[in-house]
């Protein structure tokens, strides 16, 4: 460096970037709660994949033997976290029942 010049300015650190994640045909496998959030473990029936979301509300309602849309922010620092904004119940798929049939094909509806 030069007499008189000036060190070069040094970057702010900001929040690191975030980008828009959607993910369809999800499934819940677990739910922890933590102290700062809860964090669902999801799979995707069609690619078999698996996510882990986070919920930093706290307030989703989400239960087994439903598929579920979801929506939300990618963070991409040091460690991936899909950060949930939006989950609705995926009505375009139906989750099979995994009620037993009884042996008398009685399903309890109505004949006639």
């Amino acid at each position: 460096m030069e007499a008189g010049a000036s060190a070069p300015a040094l970057r702010p650190s900001f929040p690191p970037p975030m980008f828009n994640f959607s993910a369809n045909h999800l499934v819940l496998l677990s739910r922890t709660e933590c102290r700062r959030c809860v964090v669902f473990v999801m799979k995707d029936d069609s690619t078999r994949r698996v996510y882990r979301l986070y919920d930093f509300t706290k307030s989703r309602i989400i239960t087994s033997g439903q598929y579920y849309c979801v929506s939300g922010k990618v963070n991409s620092a040091d460690k991936l976290y899909l950060v949930i904004e939006s989950i609705k119940p995926d009505n375009k798929h139906a989750c099979a029942s995994t009620a037993p049939i009884p042996v008398d094909g009685a399903g309890g509806r109505p004949v006639g």
